[in-house]
């Protein structure tokens, strides 16, 4: 299971971080479009160095070598431009993910990358009029790349888990359900258990 951060900053974020490692949280993506860099070093400094291996950066990449981080995230269109985009990078380093919002494009996604974020499954939590176009239960029968996984992202909460991990999907990626939850960990924590008895 995967959280996203919050693109905006939330009140006591880098307690609720911690909290989420200390529950067994594997990776974090850092999703923050508009921090600057030295925004994005003030972030990072407070993340304690022993979870540091499992931060996943949207931007600003060439942090990474000084923050000892190797896992990248790449949107489709900088997927496009990967090899000019990675140019200097510090080594070694993965691609770790990308985006996709059609089945195709999924399809399309060359090797290198450990798994890609499918989206919108359902009514997005955090942006508001962000639907999906399509049924991508049905879509993923259409699934012909097995080397990446496929991680579902877009309203994904405690409710839908279960119905999400049975029509196909590898994984499920977090955002709105916890950062925008009133007990952000709690609700962590039960999406966890959930998700948990499908990779038993």
């Amino acid at each position: 299971m995967i959280v996203i951060t919050n693109p905006f900053v939330v009140a006591d974020e880098i307690k609720i971080i911690y909290s989420l490692f200390e529950e067994g949280l594997p990776l974090l993506h850092i999703r923050k479009p508009d921090f600057s860099e030295m925004e994005m070093v003030q972030f990072i400094h407070q993340i304690k160095l022993k979870n540091r291996n499992k931060l996943v950066l949207h931007n600003h990449h060439v942090l990474a070598e000084d923050f000892g981080i190797n896992r990248f995230h790449f949107s489709e269109k900088e997927r496009k431009h990967i090899h000019n985009s990675t140019a200097g990078f510090p080594k070694p380093y993965r691609y770790d993910s990308t985006s996709t919002h059609s089945i195709e494009d999924f399809n399309s996604i060359e090797n290198g990358f450990d798994y890609a974020f499918f989206s919108p499954v359902f009514k997005s939590i955090s942006k508001e009029n962000y639907l999906p176009k399509n049924n991508l239960f049905e879509a993923l029968k259409s699934r012909t790349n097995f080397r990446t996984k496929v991680v579902a992202l877009g309203g994904i909460d405690s409710g839908n888990i279960a119905e999400t991990l049975e029509n196909g999907f590898d994984d499920i990626a977090l955002l709105g359900a916890v950062w925008n939850n009133e007990n952000p960990i709690k609700q962590f924590k039960l999406c966890q258990k959930i998700a948990h008895t499908y990779s038993l």
